[in-house]
């Protein structure tokens, strides 16, 4: 009897220690501010960080505010946490287009809509903290030991009338990958597109854009090109996109350096003046949209646009810039459609290449 009871008691322990094992795990891994006045950034090891002004996800170099109007969306490797791109909100009422980056604020007019977090749907006042720790869920009845950590993000109503927020969320079981559902608040003006586009293509030296049937190159599609603003010229429609075989939209831009080849940075001084363009990482990120097959229609369009030289805070002039190593790049990269509530789209950053992919 004694000896069942010692079992019994072992058993028990045993399984207390294998709950807070699984607790440990099931947290551990996510990237969370500690509370509401901490700095708003939230992640996943392994895998996407994302944060809102004036909070970088680089916190030894990227704390200083930076642009307003923007996502930032990094990537945590080894205990580092890299900034990669920006994510832009680009809404277009009545034909007119507008830019959460250049948009001036309706508080301060200044360059760069205000955003803020929050848990829920409920709209809340502008907070310069996190706010929320962000709410951890679980999407995935028949895989319950998925988790998912979910923001929502809220901002200021736009000139041209567009009002919207946002949702994201990233699943433990996908840590490369960024969901982002795009609301509307009731009084915003209707929406024709509320495009969210990566603004920041050049960094990573983003120049292979893999369609379904071939690969476009920057450097091919923009030669010649030596202007320091932005250059574009078609966008590619659906047929054009490659289609997994479950019918999901998948379209990922890549370098076509190594990544010794885009760590290494000219030595000269126009360029260690403006060293803060070297690419960090010691690892190589490809960048991927992606849309679920459920929720895009034939509207659906993947546009870019490149870049010779390296963005310089709007000047015009051309000594304040310095070319892209290797050539020109995508800078933004998005994929359009006709606005619908609650539309999602998926932005990755991975250690795949393309190929692994398609």
């Amino acid at each position: 009897m004694r000896t069942n009871n010692y079992i019994f008691v072992f058993v028990f322990l045993m399984m207390g220690c294998y709950q807070d094992l699984k607790a440990q795990r099931s947290g551990k891994n996510w990237i969370r501010p500690k509370s509401a006045k901490s700095e708003a950034m939230w992640g996943i090891r392994n895998g996407i960080v994302f944060s809102i002004w004036p909070a970088g996800v680089e916190n030894d170099r990227d704390n200083t505010g930076g642009p307003r109007g923007l996502i930032r969306v990094g990537y945590e490797n080894k205990g580092t946490v890299y900034l990669i791109n920006f994510l832009a909100i680009e809404p277009v009422v009545g034909g007119t287009i507008e830019y959460s980056e250049i948009s001036p604020s309706l508080i301060d007019n200044q360059w760069g809509k205000l955003m803020w977090a929050g848990e829920s749907k409920t709209d809340t006042a502008y907070f310069g903290g996190a706010k929320t720790r962000g709410a951890i869920l679980h999407p995935d009845s028949r895989h319950p030991e998925v988790e998912e950590l979910s923001v929502y993000i809220f901002m200021e109503r736009f000139n041209n009338g567009a009002h919207p927020y946002f949702r994201l969320f990233i699943r433990s079981d996908n840590p490369e990958e960024l969901g982002i559902e795009v609301f509307n608040h009731s009084s915003s003006a209707p929406m024709e597109r509320c495009v969210v586009t990566a603004t920041m293509g050049n960094y990573s030296r983003l120049r292979n854009l893999h369609l379904i049937d071939k690969v476009i190159k920057s450097t091919e599609l923009y030669k010649g090109y030596e202007g320091i603003g932005f250059t574009e010229k078609e966008s590619y429609p659906l047929s054009k996109l490659w289609k997994a075989s479950n019918g999901d939209v998948l379209v990922v831009a890549e370098s076509d350096e190594d990544v010794n080849s885009l760590n290494a940075w000219p030595q000269e001084k126009n360029y260690l003046d403006r060293a803060g363009w070297r690419y960090r990482p010691n690892i190589k990120l490809s960048q991927y949209w992606r849309k679920a097959a459920s929720d895009y229609d034939s509207s659906l369009m993947l546009r870019v646009n490149g870049r010779a030289k390296y963005w310089s805070g709007g000047s015009i002039n051309k000594e304040d810039y310095i070319d892209i190593p290797g050539g020109p790049s995508f800078e933004n990269f998005e994929l359009r459609e006709r606005y619908h509530f609650a539309e999602k789209v998926y932005f990755g950053i991975t250690k795949k290449s393309a190929r692994q992919f398609l």
